[in-house]
């Protein structure tokens, strides 16, 4: 199936989520969590993160985590990484409860599509503090797609990993599940790149982009991706196509906000004040920007 047609598939069968000016939504993917090994590309950021999202539910924020939020080609068994992350989990399942989280799977948790999977290893996790299992996601239905879309509108917000469009991390992706698991990653532990990954490649990520910006411009709608770990924000004018980034950039984690009718594109990093104590700061990158500037109309 050609890529473009594929995003249109996921696109018009996603569940659509209603949104206006007073929504709060906050959008990350590429966390990558492992299991705490030299090969955890988020241990260095786990903090980053656990900081970004206490504010965002203490803001009433809803999280919307676009794919590859755990690390599944490297690791077999998620309870580890919920185990070396448990924080982090612990956070996420308090949105879960107060009904403010999505999952979106992505390439590198792409096990996540089969409902058995969410049903056998998300709906509950051993505590290690008390002792005893406890809830962690009973019911969630994790998606390959959603839309946001404004009341009485026609206009939406198309939410997608983005690897749909890359051959060799969509159709080929247990061939390369493989190659990762039992190659890339042990020869990565001694600084050699895997070309297989698009947010490694400057060359795969630009094929990548192009074709989600072709997708946007021809179907004139607002979409946001992951996958290639490099943000983007367009200007007024141009097409629609932005990426919130990755939470395993060596220096910060990026993330796009949706408030008060506006979109921006921010980023969580530490930050050292005069007297050089260090703090989690939270700065805007590009934006905010009102999302009906972009269709040219109001969107209620």
């Amino acid at each position: 199936m050609p890529t473009l047609k594929r995003l249109n598939k996921v696109f018009d069968s996603a569940e659509q989520i209603p949104i206006d000016d007073s929504s709060k939504i906050v959008l990350m993917s590429d966390c990558h969590r492992g299991d705490g090994n030299w090969g955890d590309n988020f241990f260095n950021n786990q903090n980053l993160f656990f900081a970004a999202l206490d504010y965002y539910y203490g803001k009433d924020f809803t999280y919307i985590e676009i794919g590859d939020g755990d690390e599944l080609w490297e690791n077999r068994k998620i309870e580890r990484i919920i185990t070396t992350h448990s924080d982090a989990f612990w956070l996420m399942s308090k949105f879960y409860r107060r009904e403010r989280f999505y999952m979106l799977y992505g390439n590198h948790d792409t096990v996540k599509k089969n409902p058995g999977y969410a049903t056998k290893h998300l709906r509950s996790y051993y505590d290690e503090s008390i002792k005893k299992r406890v809830a962690l996601f009973p019911e969630i239905k994790i998606h390959e797609g959603l839309v946001l879309i404004y009341k009485n509108a026609n206009h939406k917000i198309f939410l997608i990993h983005g690897h749909q469009v890359d051959f060799i991390n969509y159709d080929l992706w247990k061939l390369t599940r493989f190659l990762v698991r039992y190659l890339w990653r042990p020869l990565e532990l001694i600084g050699v790149r895997d070309p297989t990954s698009s947010s490694k490649s400057a060359g795969r990520k630009a094929k990548t982009e192009k074709k989600l910006t072709e997708w946007a411009k021809k179907r004139n709608q607002i979409i946001v991706a992951g996958h290639t770990h490099r943000p983007a924000f367009p200007n007024i004018n141009e097409p629609l196509y932005f990426n919130d980034g990755c939470c395993v950039h060596p220096r910060c984690i990026t993330a796009i906000e949706i408030e008060n009718g506006n979109i921006a594109l921010v980023k969580w990093a530490v930050k050292a004040k005069k007297n050089r104590i260090l703090y989690v700061a939270r700065v805007i990158l590009e934006g905010p920007v009102k999302i009906q500037d972009y269709f040219g109309i109001s969107l209620g």
